[in-house]
């Protein structure tokens, strides 16, 4: 079953934060992942304004993004914007309604 990872962004250092998503879609796409949307233009319907920069990824399942995010590859990326270059917020969801 597909799963989906979403990222919010504030970038805070441009310069710092670009070496972080220069190396991302290479990781991605090593791990089966496909980017359905990357920092286009977006409208926040409700909730805070403290992210402008909005990222959908599909994987084709749970453990399969899961993986990707804890590669040892992603984790040397992300330590650019975890050193001050921005904040984010990812969640990993499966696709589906759990709800029924």
């Amino acid at each position: 079953m597909a799963a989906y990872w979403l990222a919010r962004a504030r970038i805070d250092d441009p310069v710092e934060y670009k070496k972080y998503t220069d190396l991302v879609p290479a990781i991605i796409a090593k791990h089966g992942g496909k980017v359905l949307a990357r920092g286009g233009k977006y409208q926040i319907m409700e909730g805070p304004h403290d992210f402008h920069r909005f990222v959908v990824i599909e994987f084709p399942d749970l453990e399969t993004a899961k993986a990707c995010f804890e590669s040892p590859e992603y984790v040397a990326a992300a330590s650019f914007r975890r050193a001050g270059a921005g904040v984010v917020e990812n969640v990993l969801v499966e696709s589906g309604d759990a709800t029924r």
